[in-house]
């Protein structure tokens, strides 16, 4: 007998620290993929309005199609020596 190849695994305990992010917070991330470049300069060519709406279609598409984006919970801030 086959297992479902549709199934949803298990979570490993590792994932305890892991949260889903919110569409809010995963269309900012995209947004600023899009704006700016793997050093953090900014694009040319006025991506500023096109990366908002990019960000925006992409994150509807991903909820559509299923997908749950997680992300790392928040630490307790360090205290400064």
């Amino acid at each position: 007998m086959s297992a479902d190849p549709l199934a949803i695994p298990p979570i490993p305990a590792a994932t305890a620290s892991l949260a889903p992010a919110s569409p809010g917070e995963v269309a900012e991330s995209l947004a600023y993929a899009l704006r700016f470049d793997e050093r953090g300069r900014p694009r040319s060519g006025g991506w500023e309005f096109a990366a908002a709406i990019a960000a925006e279609r992409l994150v509807e598409h991903l909820e559509r199609a299923g997908f749950v984006v997680l992300k790392r919970r928040t630490g307790a801030p360090h205290s400064a020596g």
